[in-house]
């Protein structure tokens, strides 16, 4: 019996589908906000260079947003962090830094950033504030610690964590950012040190839809594939639908 090739899948093509699939699950009208992009078969484009960006039913569409025009705050610079700052800045956005070992914010400052000396200073001085930590215990300490971001929140300013945390954890730090009136967005990243160089990340995100449209632009230059899945500020669950993501380019890689 001759024997039957099977083709392997082009990982865009799965990563994308993959993406769609799981918000549409959570917005169903999704497709109405769907902008594809032209795939490109150049075997230089980068692993995740995925080609369209997912947007909730009744988000506003980035490409019609202007150019966000606040000051980007930006908590913990390792080896996701520094690479996303970097491209913030590059992208002429108006960067403040801190990282709990100093001598990492020095090449950014050299970009143009800015140093402030606490998380609570950087989100006093900020608009929206992205957090890149290591772990839920990291996450809240920066977060709701002595001198922590939550300090520096109030009405009018958002709190974005990107880290990859627990659900109990999201839940914790958007108590806290609300007790202060501000907006928080939970965004947990999926990709790693190359894509994160490359801006070719996927954002998963839950929270607020009004700090989601706002930092949306934002997430372009940080990503290729971002959408909100629950617009409930009660319910987390970007974190949970993370694995999925990575374990489909984990089989494909």
């Amino acid at each position: 019996m001759p024997s039957t090739l099977l083709a392997k899948p082009n990982i865009n093509n799965l990563l994308s589908s993959t993406a769609m699939a799981l918000c549409s699950a959570f917005c169903p009208r999704i497709s109405a906000n769907f902008r594809p992009k032209p795939f490109s078969s150049s075997p230089s484009k980068p692993l995740l260079s995925l080609s369209f960006k997912v947007f909730s039913s009744q988000a506003t569409d980035a490409s019609s947003q202007d150019k966000f025009s606040g000051r980007v705050g930006f908590l913990g610079l390792g080896i996701m962090g520094s690479p996303m700052a970097q491209n913030l800045i590059k992208a002429g956005c108006d960067v403040i830094v801190w990282n709990r070992t100093k001598s990492k914010c020095d090449p950014l400052i050299s970009l143009g950033a800015k140093y402030s000396s606490s998380p609570e200073e950087v989100a006093a001085n900020c608009d929206v504030t992205f957090a890149m930590l290591a772990d839920p215990e990291s996450a809240i300490d920066v977060a709701c610690g002595k001198n922590g971001a939550v300090s520096g929140m109030g009405p009018g300013k958002g709190y974005v964590d990107i880290s990859t945390v627990d659900v109990a954890t999201s839940k914790l730090i958007n108590e806290h950012i609300k007790a202060r009136g501000a907006l928080f967005l939970e965004a947990p990243v999926s990709g790693s040190k190359k894509p994160a160089e490359d801006g070719q990340l996927i954002f998963l995100t839950a929270g607020d839809r009004s700090l989601y449209e706002l930092v949306s632009p934002l997430l372009d230059i940080l990503g290729k594939v971002f959408c909100l899945v629950s617009h409930n500020t009660q319910i987390f669950i970007g974190g949970i639908l993370k694995p999925v993501i990575e374990l489909v380019i984990a089989s494909n890689s």
